[in-house]
């Protein structure tokens, strides 16, 4: 099942982190949290990525709407490269860093123009987006999807442009020993703003839910609308950006821009990148974090979207996170009690069968899911037991995530901690998008469908048009073959080979010496480093 991915800021598990130690030049200090003094900024922290999760949480609810459109799944899979921007903000990241105004706010100069942008963006498509998704109150036609895809996108470049300035800020807004509460204004802000952008959303948008749930009186539509979202949240942004750029200052002190964050230029960040990345460790790693979940790519990115072609309400299936949310709260601090000491991806081995496993499960409740869902209805005793095969699920794949992020911060050179973490999580985020849009895409390749109105010859229905002009001729589209089942069976086997070879390469790595990981970061002068590899 679709799963949302962790695409935030850098992993900060003490008060003091590796990259503020490295920014610095001093030894890593552990002092006690204390929020006195900092409550507003941790305020303003978890405000601000409450807010980057909003474009996430509308992009992972536009699918909904385009498969109730009857869109192909090569047109998702297009639609799909929405959720690239914050696998790669690495690429830009070193010119968020780097080039600035100190007279406004290294931070500002970046978070403040992205904001606006997003508020516009927003309000503009507030006006647009039902026309590009089919949606008119008199035509019907077909969504947009090139455009569609293109607006998103540009959302989320400015949520994960966004994203890095309040990760860098964050290391500065609050007090050294409070530092270590910004990955919990991250994962947590986030998450409440994916769920408001996302469950929430569809919720409130159904007619179905709203009148079985919050209204006396039926109504034909939800309680809130797309536009009026959009145009909602659009609002949100501008006012609060507004309030920042004039209340909040950047740094009390010109000594503490100096003392916390150092200027490191461009093409040093650049290169200090692509010294890491030719290390022979990180070859292997990067390989096996690029390939790793191809094995659970159509499950991951193709089932819900099966779910609600076989007669499964989206709003409900949204609705499913509610209560996974303390699972998902609880399993990080329950796993990472086994991933501490010199082999954390023991874990990760253990789990990979099992989420294996999972994709034959998926398939089997999609392929039951027509003949037990009957007008939208849900039987208890089904809705239980796909919260209960669901929760199996993130056990697996919350293992795996918490021992691969405990390995990056095993292997990460303590010297330039913050720039290796990105790095390896970049590696990590990507190795889940490129399969997850190959398997949308490969789904129409890998189904054979066929018109029944004999006045048509050669309709496979594979797009939205050819299926229109079958009904039209009185036809209807019979699958032979469903390219779903055929490609979850074939990411299955690549996954148990994958196993097979996987698991020996990350042995061998866990048990490679510490000085294999390393990049030396020598300082000739106080303007210019240089970077040497061991």
């Amino acid at each position: 099942m679709s799963t949302r991915k962790r695409t935030g800021g850098d992993v900060r598990d003490s008060s003091i982190t590796l990259e503020d130690s490295h920014r610095t030049g001093t030894p890593r200090v552990e002092e006690i949290s204390d929020m006195k003094g900092d409550e507003w900024n941790i305020a303003i922290l978890f405000f601000l990525y409450v807010l980057q999760g909003i474009p996430l949480g509308l992009s992972s609810a536009i699918p909904m709407y385009l498969q109730n459109r009857g869109v192909s799944y090569r047109q998702q899979a297009q639609f799909s490269f929405v959720h690239w921007p914050f696998s790669v903000k690495l690429l830009w990241a070193p010119v968020v860093d780097s080039l600035f105004s100190a007279r406004f706010g290294r931070r500002k100069s970046w978070l403040i123009p992205a904001q606006y942008l997003i508020g516009f963006f927003m309000i503009f498509l507030s006006g647009k987006v039902e026309d590009w998704l089919g949606i008119d109150h008199s035509i019907t036609h077909t969504p947009n999807i090139a455009i569609l895809t293109f607006c998103f996108f540009c959302l989320n470049f400015l949520a994960a442009t966004q994203d890095i300035a309040v990760d860098g800020w964050a290391l500065t807004m609050l007090q050294r020993r409070n530092v270590g509460h910004a990955s919990t204004c991250n994962s947590v802000g986030q998450t409440a703003g994916y769920f408001l952008g996302y469950v929430i959303f569809v919720g409130l948008e159904s007619a179905e839910f709203c009148n079985a749930y919050l209204r006396k009186d039926p109504l034909p539509h939800g309680i809130v609308t797309l536009p009026g979202f959009l145009y909602f949240w659009g609002i949100v942004f501008l006012l609060s950006t507004t309030l920042i750029a004039v209340f909040k200052k950047e740094y009390s002190s010109t000594e503490r821009l100096i003392e916390a964050e150092p200027y490191l230029g461009v093409a040093q960040t650049y290169r200090l990148l692509w010294n890491i990345t030719r290390l022979p460790s990180i070859r292997t790693t990067a390989i096996i974090l690029l390939t790793s979940k191809v094995g659970f790519s159509a499950c991951d990115a193709v089932t819900s979207l099966k779910m609600i072609d076989a007669g499964f309400p989206k709003e409900k299936l949204a609705l499913m996170a509610v209560p996974l949310v303390p699972l998902q709260i609880i399993l990080p601090l329950a796993i990472s009690k086994y991933t501490v000491g010199p082999r954390p991806m023991n874990i990760y081995i253990s789990a990979f069968p099992y989420r294996l496993l999972f994709s034959i499960v998926a398939a089997g409740l999609v392929w039951i899911t027509p003949f037990v869902i009957q007008n939208g209805n849900i039987p208890i005793y089904y809705y239980v037991a796909l919260i209960l095969i669901y929760s199996l699920h993130q056990v697996t794949l919350y293992s795996m995530f918490v021992a691969v992020m405990a390995f990056f911060a095993r292997i990460s050179d303590p010297a330039v901690g913050g720039t290796y973490m990105t790095l390896l999580n970049t590696l990590s985020n990507l190795g889940g998008n490129w399969p997850g849009t190959l398997a949308l895409w490969m789904v129409d390749s890998l189904t054979f469908k066929q018109c029944s109105a004999p006045s048509i010859q050669n309709n496979t229905c594979i797009t939205t048009q050819e299926t229109e002009a079958c009904l039209k001729a009185g036809g209807s589209c019979t699958t032979f073959v469903d390219g779903y089942f055929v490609e979850t069976t074939l990411c299955t086997v690549i996954g148990w080979l994958w196993f097979q070879w996987g698991r020996r390469k990350i042995n061998e790595l866990q048990v490679k010496d510490h000085r294999e990981w390393q990049v030396v970061q020598r300082r000739e002068d106080e303007k210019l480093w240089h970077i040497t590899i061991l």
